[in-house]
């Protein structure tokens, strides 16, 4: 469904997924809703424009400040899901509940740049379909977590798994590019490997990631872990082939042993230490249990995937302001 820039103004949606953010929120409205509104203003985009807000299942005060904004202005939309259901599920609720020519989504926390959304929607006119906002530096990131992320988007690549290097889910997306994003049925959600799949024309916009203005970050390190292995496993089979290369590494050195045990016994020799047996016995089973652990990660997939359990719940919306 293509866009005829020329005949109309484009209808943007900003879709912000919201989780425990009562107190960047307030703050998260006046920047970006203050961007939205000159946007318009300048006639970038349709007066009908708005900010998303999805509220992904948080028990504090955000759904009432995201009531209460939406009550006051007409270009604010906010979505309430039934309970958490996850980050990318909520950028998903957002896009997919929005009618718009054109989608944006970025975080709550305001560290990446919402002035860089011009700059994206400048690519769009000229054709892109997807917008991707990469971060020019990492300045901003503690040491641990600066050279875990580089780790992180290089094995990726090493795993043959197509992911834009320093872009997280700061993106702008055409009407065509969301249709095309949503005959993709799985629930094993990794955006940043699932869009560039849409295909399309493609640009990058650059920009300073900010620290972030309030409140805790909601992804901790066990639960980045998580989130890279998720991408890994929902994208990759290198680390299936790896247990395969494993188990034929384990067969081909266990050969050799039993020719060398022959050897001795051939020999008359008297083979002595328990405890290099153990070692050997000890190594062999953590092998075989790790193997056994990534297979059942994908088999886990395959067991959510099957149940094709819906993505999202919507609990609530705001209407619109008058």
């Amino acid at each position: 469904e293509e866009m005829k820039m020329t005949e109309k103004l484009p209808k943007l949606a900003i879709v912000v997924p919201c989780y425990y953010e009562e107190e960047v929120l307030p703050k998260t409205l006046k920047v970006i809703g203050g961007l939205l509104k000159d946007m318009i203003k300048q006639k970038e985009i349709s007066g009908e424009s708005v900010v998303c807000l999805v509220n992904d299942g948080s028990k504090d005060k955000t759904w009432q400040i995201i009531q209460k904004a939406a009550a006051k202005d007409k270009n604010i939309f906010g979505i309430s899901l039934s309970r958490n259901f996850g980050h990318q599920k909520a950028i998903i609720a957002g896009m997919y509940e929005c009618d718009a020519d054109i989608y944006v989504t970025i975080d709550a926390d305001l560290q990446d740049d919402c002035c860089a959304i011009r700059e994206m929607l400048k690519k769009i006119k000229d054709g892109c379909d997807i917008v991707y906002g990469v971060r020019d530096s990492r300045d901003t990131d503690t040491i641990f977590k600066k050279y875990s992320a580089l780790a992180f988007y290089k094995l990726m690549k090493l795993l043959g798994v197509n992911i834009v290097y320093n872009h997280a889910d700061f993106r702008m997306m055409t009407r065509r590019a969301v249709n095309s994003l949503k005959e993709f049925p799985e629930r094993n959600l990794f955006l940043r490997a699932l869009v560039p799949l849409v295909g399309f024309k493609y640009d990058k916009v650059y920009y300073d990631r900010k620290a972030r203005e309030a409140g805790e970050t909601k992804y901790p390190l066990m639960k980045m872990l998580g989130f890279a292995w998720s991408g890994i496993s929902s994208f990759s089979i290198v680390p299936l082939r790896l247990v395969t290369f494993t188990g034929f590494a384990v067969c081909f050195l266990s050969l050799i042993f039993m020719m060398y045990l022959l050897y001795g016994w051939a020999h008359g020799k008297t083979l002595v230490g328990w405890a290099s047996l153990v070692t050997v016995i000890t190594v062999f089973s953590g092998v075989q249990l790790l193997s056994l652990g990534v297979i059942g990660e994908y088999m886990a997939k395959i067991f959510i995937e099957v149940k094709h359990r819906p993505l999202y719940i919507i609990d609530e919306k705001t209407t619109p302001a008058k």
